[in-house]
Parts: structure tokens; sequence; C-alpha cells
């Protein structure tokens, strides 16, 4: 972790404690400033709760749909199982029906080049494929939400290394959630990491605030970039790194509207994780 005295992350030259030093509010005033500023809700106690319960429902449906993706599955019955494993916890999927166009299914299922919000269909599973699985689940009206890679079989070291990566800059990241550092340093901490890995990083996309709706402020870029809004305790948001092999872009399918893929073809990977920032910390709620 950076020192007071060290200089500064931003490569200003400057020590670390003259340039972007965090100064975190007066916590009496955290929560009002928040959510008139920058619309961001800082949770109460109760929120907390009743987001970890939804998180650990999120996980527990996505370890096991991890579980039920071999070879000669499609992806379609995976969706088939989490609408079930929903049903059996009392929970809804958050995907099903959300945005324009409705998303038609209850889970997205990213395959190979697909970067993210690959829907569910009849193709099978097969030996050398990678799929990420993302599960947001509804549990007594709060959100959790979280990812995972599952290779099939043998992979290409190609493929084998986008998952690596892209799972390593998520702990990476998570590592630097604390109160006063500013969300800017998550997405510097994934691209150093991905680009010393050779890999890019997608910013079409972001993390988000999560917990009483599917997407609230913050956006968490993943990227590069110059946020200086300060992590404080009671935010919980997804981080979701989206690494390429290739080039960072990617397209949207013209047909469905959702599925985004790699411009170049090149395999990409993803994992995801909610957090919440504590008083001297963080905690994954969905660990």
């Amino acid at each position: 972790m950076i020192g007071r005295n060290d200089l500064c992350w931003c490569q200003s030259g400057l020590k670390w404690k003259k340039c972007h030093y965090p100064r975190v509010p007066n916590p009496s005033s955290l929560a009002k400033q928040y959510l008139e500023h920058y619309g961001i809700l800082l949770k109460t106690e109760e929120q907390i709760a009743g987001i970890r319960r939804a998180c650990q429902v999120a996980k527990a449906i996505l370890r096991l749909l991890a579980e039920a993706a071999v070879e000669g599955r499609t992806t379609k019955e995976l969706d088939e199982l989490s609408r079930k494993l929903h049903r059996d916890m009392d929970a809804i999927p958050a995907t099903l029906g959300y945005g324009t166009p409705p998303f038609p299914q209850s889970i997205c299922t990213s395959l190979n080049e697909v970067i993210c919000h690959g829907i569910p269909d009849n193709r099978p599973l097969q030996e050398g494929d990678i799929l990420n699985i993302d599960v947001a689940s509804i549990a007594e009206g709060y959100f959790g939400d979280c990812s995972q890679m599952v290779a099939i079989g043998a992979v290409s070291e190609e493929k084998n290394r986008v998952v690596r990566v892209s799972k390593e800059a998520l702990h990476l990241a998570i590592a630097v959630c604390k109160p006063g550092n500013p969300i800017s340093l998550i997405g510097k901490t994934i691209e150093d990491y991905a680009r010393k890995e050779r890999c890019s990083v997608v910013n079409q996309f972001v993390g988000h605030g999560v917990g009483v709706a599917f997407h609230e402020p913050p956006e968490i870029p993943h990227h590069y970039n110059s946020s200086s809004l300060l992590l404080v305790p009671g935010m919980t948001f997804t981080i979701e790194p989206m690494i390429n092999a290739g080039v960072r872009e990617g397209v949207i399918d013209s047909t469905d509207h959702w599925t985004v893929r790699t411009k170049d073809g090149k395999p990409s990977a993803q994992w995801e994780e909610t957090i919440l920032i504590t008083e001297s910390g963080h905690e994954v709620l969905t660990s």
C-alpha cells in the first residue's frame, strides 16, 4: 500500500500527502453529502444486512451453475436451472426482463469472444470454451450481483491468460478498497496489471452501485480515469473487470442489442464481486 511520503500514484512527481492523499468528509455529513451531491445512497445497517443476504443467494446460485457448466450442456439449460434455483431460494433473477429491449433470460452467459451480456441459447458447451456466468438476484427486495469464469476442458494459453488476469485484476482492485481512496485507484490498479500481462481493459462498461436497486451510482470504471470521488463507509458496488486478449473495443450485436463481442474476435474474461466499504476497509458481500 502506498505511504504518505511515497510518490503519488498519479505520476505528478509530488508526494502522495501533497497530491491525492484522501481527505474524507466529516462522517456526520457523509450520508447527506453523498446523496445530495452524487446520488449515492450510503447504506444503513439494516440495508447492508438485506444486501448481504441477497449477495449470498446470488453467490450460491452462481456456484451451482458453475458446477453444472460442463461439455455438452447448453447455456439455455443453465438458464433453466437458474430459474429453478431462484424459485427454490425465494429469489427473483434481476436480469430477466431488464432494460430495453427486455433481456430475455435469467442469467448472462458470455462465451469466448463475448465480453458481456451473452444470452443463453441452445449451443452446447464445447471443449476449449471459456464461459462467464453472471448472476444478479433479488431477495427480499435487495440486490446481489456476481459472476465467474468456467473453463470447459483444456483451453488455449490465450484464453487461460485472460481468465487468470481478469481474476487477479479483480483481487488487486478489491485490495485497494478502503475509506479515503479515490474510485480512480480501482481502475488504475486493474489497468496497470492488465497492461503488464499483455491484456486490454474494456472501457465501454463499468462496475456500478448495487443493493437497493440493480444499478445505482456510483459508476466504477475499470480503466484509467480521473474520478476523485472518495470511497466511504456504506458504499456498496460491483467491481467486474472485463479483460481482453486483444483490443479493448467491443461491438454490440445489431440483432439482439445485448451481446457484446470483442472487435477483433479475441477472447475476453470477467469476474465480479459485490463490495461493501466498511469503517476500516471492505467486505466482499458475495464471497
